[in-house]
């Protein structure tokens, strides 16, 4: 009897750690037939282009100081030009001769459509060969005249070598139409950012001309719309609409700086590579 109780017993305690056993066992089977989850990439793909594009300028007001002079005057309501270069022979000079741009860009969410993108137009602004009125102190005399702006009276006025608009853009794109096999797409996107201006300055002002080179010189932001055509996944064409508004500082001048604002409208045309960062591509 005393062994039958003893059987008994040790039955019942192989069936309840039996029991506690089994959601170990069943919770390591649940791990082994989970598969692990795939870390989403940070950059979805990442692009570059290369192009040429035209400006509008608004009209400006530059003011001078030359303090060593006793100069402090404005010339009112200017009116610039751009030089485009890309149709005087595209082919016979350097590629950056023109007026070029260039995008290097991440996009980094590609259900939302978010990027990141670094954008330089190299942009020429002329100002020359006009009547303008200067307003303001001369030769430590006040003045209120006009002027016959060019180069054989001893003015001109060149951003010749860049305005050189510098953005750090934040990006969205819209996917609107795509083919079948992907082989052709065409998106929308939107581009917004600010960043630093590094113009060439190259001027002479009364007869004086000032020391020409590149500097940091102010700040810009601007607005883009552009249409991206995608062929077989990885070339693309896109032409952009651009208003940029630009804020210059100390720009040199024959013994002293000079200051300006203007807004300008480009239009863009650029050829582009897609280096995708995922198979999904």
């Amino acid at each position: 009897m005393k062994l039958l109780d003893n059987i008994f017993r040790n039955r019942i305690l192989a069936t309840a750690t039996l029991a506690a056993c089994l959601p170990f066992f069943g919770f390591a089977q649940q791990q082994q037939q989970t598969p692990p989850k795939k870390k989403k990439k940070f950059i979805y793909e990442v692009y570059a282009s290369w192009g040429y594009n035209g400006e509008f300028y608004t009209p400006s007001t530059i003011h001078v100081s030359q303090s060593a002079l006793g100069n402090d005057y404005n010339f009112v309501h200017v009116k610039a030009h751009d030089h485009d270069g890309w149709n005087d022979g595209l082919f016979h000079e350097a590629l950056s001769i023109p007026q070029y741009n260039y995008r290097l860009g991440f996009l980094l969410d590609e259900d939302k459509g978010l990027g990141f993108e670094i954008n330089f137009d190299h942009t020429k602004y002329i100002f020359a060969n006009q009547d303008v009125r200067v307003k303001g102190t001369l030769n430590n005399r006040s003045v209120d005249t006009t002027v016959a702006f060019n180069p054989q009276n001893g003015f001109y006025y060149y951003l010749n070598n860049g305005a050189n608009f510098l953005l750090f853009n934040i990006t969205k794109k819209w996917h609107f139409v795509k083919s079948r096999n992907e082989n052709f797409k065409l998106d929308l996107l939107g581009k917004f950012g600010v960043g630093p201006l590094i113009p060439h300055t190259q001027n002479e002002l009364f007869g004086q001309k000032n020391d020409q080179g590149f500097q940091i010189g102010g700040w810009n932001t601007g607005a883009e719309a552009s249409l991206r055509a995608t062929f077989f996944r990885y070339v693309y064409l896109e032409f952009s609409n651009k208003l940029d508004y630009a804020r210059y500082h100390n720009l040199n001048v024959y013994m002293g700086a000079a200051h300006q604002a203007f807004g300008t409208e480009e239009m863009i045309l650029s050829l582009g590579l897609v280096i995708p960062t995922t198979k999904k591509h």
